[in-house]
């Protein structure tokens, strides 16, 4: 597995990271606990050095899963994880108080098994708190050790501005793939201005890219697409033509949607590190696989081209959780 290094911050990870985050929460009833140990350290095995996890992903329990999965081999990974939810429960409302961030941290390490946090983002900007003093909090937790580099996730660039002002940001966690492309418009340009890395998370657009899902699949009803109008049965019909074009370039190029979904994220800057997510070993390793693809200039073009008349239909949030984003 190749390596990249996020923007100036010196941090190191795997091409391709894992998103943990299914595993536990969000898509569905959690991975049985051994299964979801054996992905992991099978991630590991086949080169995955970059793990995200979340307080918020099932109220810690993700990262609990995480600290003993990757126990075994702690200073050969990068962990990544977040605070900013009130209590860890997405329902209750942002929390980035200094001081709730300090024991978020401390319960964290904790969980995870460990003495320091490779790198702790902001989960979601709170209105409620100075980004000066989160981003001083946080910068008062690297002085002590616990925690190493400072992320943001959904951030927008004024409060990403303030944010670095204070303690550098490493790294920036949002949406960013072959259908949701508005990081292009402002954010990738700030962070290469910056310095900061890119981590994608949803690169393969919830699952859609992979071509498993068409208008006729059916979600378990703890399942959060239910609720995302990019998912509802209309919208899946019409944004197939998406996949259908994926699939034909996939087949030209020997590979899977999802590895060109992927491989066209990492070719897009060197300082992209994507974190698909999965509970199906066959679906890990098939990620894994797209660090190998080089897509030529001419495989972009292509891409582009192809994807220049498709008009994605359907928002990616419903309104409550849009209203979270980009702050």
């Amino acid at each position: 597995m190749k390596k990249r290094v996020l923007g100036k911050s010196g941090l190191e990870v795997s091409a391709i990271g894992l998103g943990c985050m299914g595993l536990s929460y969000g898509y569905g009833p959690a991975t049985d606990k051994a299964d979801a140990i054996k992905l992991i350290r099978a991630a590991f095995e086949r080169g995955v050095t970059f793990f995200d996890t979340a307080e918020a992903y099932a109220q810690g329990a993700n990262e609990a899963l995480l600290g003993e999965a990757l126990a075994p081999f702690r200073d050969e990974v990068v962990i990544a994880t977040k605070f900013g939810f009130e209590g860890g429960d997405v329902q209750k409302g942002v929390n980035s108080k200094p001081d709730n961030i300090r024991a978020v941290t401390d319960a964290a390490l904790k969980r995870l098994r460990t003495d320091r946090i490779d790198l702790l983002y902001q989960h979601r900007v709170d209105p409620d708190v100075p980004l000066e003093d989160v981003a001083g909090a946080v910068k008062e937790l690297i002085a002590q050790g616990k925690v190493k580099h400072f992320g943001m996730s959904e951030a927008g660039a004024q409060s990403i501005r303030r944010a670095h002002a204070v303690q550098p940001v490493a790294a920036l966690q949002s949406e960013y793939s072959l259908w949701w492309r508005a990081p292009e418009q402002e954010i990738l340009p700030l962070l290469d201005e910056l310095g900061i890395g890119f981590v994608p998370f949803s690169p393969l657009g919830k699952g859609f890219l992979t071509g498993a899902i068409d208008a006729t699949t059916s979600f378990d009803k703890t399942d959060f697409r239910n609720v995302v109008p990019r998912f509802s049965e209309e919208n899946r019909r019409a944004n197939q033509a998406l996949v259908d074009v994926l699939k034909q370039i996939a087949t030209d190029l020997n590979a899977t949607p999802a590895q060109i979904a992927l491989a066209w994220l990492l070719a897009q800057k060197p300082w992209i590190a994507p974190i698909p997510g999965t509970t199906k070993m066959h679906r890990m390793e098939e990620n894994v696989g797209a660090a190998a693809i080089e897509l030529t200039a001419e495989n972009l073009r292509d891409i582009e081209t192809a994807f220049a008349n498709i008009a994605v239909q359907g928002d990616r949030y419903p309104a409550h959780l849009q209203a979270r984003v980009g702050k």
